[in-house]
C-alpha cells in the first residue's frame, strides 16, 4: 500500500500541520483524528489496516490530518473565545490549504467524504455541514455535535458557525440547505455500551430529520462500546455501503 506524508507551515494556524496519505488513487476520504491525538492515529490503531482493501483495489485515498484538538476544545488553560476562533482558524486551514492539495491529486472535481470518531466525529461532520457543496458527505462515528459544554457558557459567531447542533437546526437559506436536502452520504452511527453516549446522536439526527436532510442514523447495540475495535469495524461497513 503506497504511503506519502508531508508537512507544511499552515499560514491559517501558524504551526506546522503534517499530514499522511495512503492509496496510489481513488475516491479521497479525509480522516480527523479523535480527542487530541495526530495524524498517525488512524495507523497506529489499525483503522487503516480495516480499511485497506479499498486502499488497495483503488478504490480509497485515504487523507489523515491533524487536529488542533489538543489547542482550542481540550486545552482547560485557553480562554473560550480562544478555542472557538481556533476552530475558525482550522476550518480555513482544510479549505485554503488541505483541499486544494486533495483536488490536485485526486482532481478539481473531487468532493471527498470525510469521517472521524469520538471528537473526530465531531470535526468531520462540522467540516462536512459547513461545506456540503465541496464535500459528498461524512461518516461520524460514536460523536458529540454540540460544543458548547466545552465553552462555559461562552458565545459568539465562532461558537455558532462552529456547532452543528445550533447551525444546522437554523439553516433557512438558498443554497446550503438545498445542497443538504440532496445529500446521499451521510452517516451518523454511534454504539449503545460502555463509554458511549447514544442519545447525542440521537439528537443530531433528530434535527437533519426536522430539516428534510436524508442521512442514515444507526444505532449498534449495547455491546458496543466507545472504542476501536468497534470503529474497525463501523468504517468498512459503511464504506462497502458507500461503494456499492
Amino acid at each position: 500500500m503506497r504511503r506519502d506524508t508531508t508537512s507544511w507551515f499552515s499560514h491559517n494556524l501558524g504551526m506546522e500541520m503534517p499530514m499522511v496519505a495512503y492509496g496510489h488513487t481513488g475516491y479521497p476520504l479525509l480522516m480527523f483524528p479523535t480527542a487530541a491525538a495526530d495524524y498517525l492515529e488512524y495507523e497506529r490503531f489499525l483503522l487503516v489496516d480495516a480499511i485497506k482493501p479499498f486502499i488497495e483495489s483503488g478504490l480509497l485515498r485515504a487523507y489523515s490530518i491533524n487536529s488542533v484538538n489538543r489547542y482550542s476544545l481540550l486545552n482547560e488553560q485557553a480562554s473560550p473565545q480562544w478555542k472557538a476562533e481556533l476552530l475558525t482558524r482550522y476550518d480555513r486551514y482544510i479549505m485554503e490549504e488541505v483541499m486544494p492539495l486533495i483536488g490536485d491529486e485526486c482532481g478539481q472535481d473531487a468532493k471527498p467524504l470525510t469521517t472521524g470518531a469520538s471528537l473526530g466525529a465531531f470535526l468531520a461532520a462540522n467540516c462536512y455541514f459547513k461545506h456540503p457543496d465541496q464535500f459528498r458527505g461524512t461518516i461520524a462515528m460514536s460523536g458529540s455535535y454540540d460544543i458548547r459544554s466545552y465553552l462555559k457558557n461562552y458565545f459568539d459567531d465562532n461558537v455558532y458557525f462552529n456547532n452543528p447542533m445550533q447551525y444546522v437546526a437554523n439553516l433557512n437559506d438558498n443554497h446550503h440547505l438545498p445542497t443538504l436536502q440532496k445529500a446521499d452520504s451521510i452517516v451518523i452511527v454511534t454504539g449503545q455500551g460502555a463509554f458511549e453516549a447514544p442519545e447525542r446522536t440521537k439528537q443530531f439526527c433528530g434535527v437533519l430529520h426536522q430539516k428534510g436532510i436524508p442521512h442514515l442514523c444507526e444505532l449498534w447495540g449495547h455491546d458496543v462500546n466507545h472504542d476501536w475495535d468497534w470503529w474497525r469495524k463501523m468504517l468498512p461497513y459503511y464504506l462497502e455501503r458507500f461503494f456499492r
